[in-house]
């Protein structure tokens, strides 16, 4: 009983994530009324509002960045708890992430014009891909998960024209010759 407290702990953060979203006036799902597994939008009615889509890997990637600065800074501290700390480190970006002023930011500085933020379920399903990410470090060799973060990296630059990297410069700081290129 005592082993799953902390994964018990975890649940309830994302449920008080989805809360929150919610209280923030976040769609639960797509305005479309359904929920898909999977959205191949980079932009439209259906981008970030399904389980799925381009910006996953970039949550995968957050777990291996979440395992490993977990493992560098808090070593002493059980897995279980690292874990935790993870998700609400995920959660509170979510939310974040869908508050007005980040919102604005995206569709200002990115190439995501029409960007209306996270429905609660991709929402959800992005903090549950970072926790996929955190498993996946723990268990996979580093080199094997530096790797993956790499294909991921590049599997979207190619796809999309973006990926983790990418969003988080522009978001700090725009370029706007990457910005150009990105609309292709």
């Amino acid at each position: 009983m005592i082993r799953r407290r902390p994964y018990a702990a975890a649940l309830l953060v994302v449920l008080a994530a989805a809360v929150i979203l919610l209280l923030m006036g976040r769609h639960p799902i797509c305005t479309c009324g359904r929920v898909d597994l999977w959205s191949n939008a980079v932009t439209g009615a259906t981008n970030s509002q399904m389980l799925a889509d381009w910006y996953t890997p970039s949550h995968v990637i957050h777990g291996f960045l979440f395992y490993a600065a977990g493992w560098l800074l808090l070593r002493k501290k059980p897995v279980p708890i690292r874990f935790v700390i993870a998700v609400a480190l995920e959660a509170a970006w979510e939310v974040v992430e869908n508050s007005p002023v980040i919102i604005d930011r995206y569709r200002h500085a990115t190439f995501a014009f029409g960007y209306v933020g996270d429905s609660v379920v991709n929402s959800v399903a992005d903090i549950g891909a970072m926790a996929i990410g955190f498993f996946l470090a723990r268990r996979l060799p580093v080199a094997a998960t530096v790797a993956l973060a790499v294909v991921f990296e590049l599997l979207t630059l190619w796809m999309i024209r973006d990926n983790l990297t990418l969003n988080v410069l522009m978001l700090v700081h725009p370029v706007a010759a990457i910005r150009t290129w990105q609309l292709g």
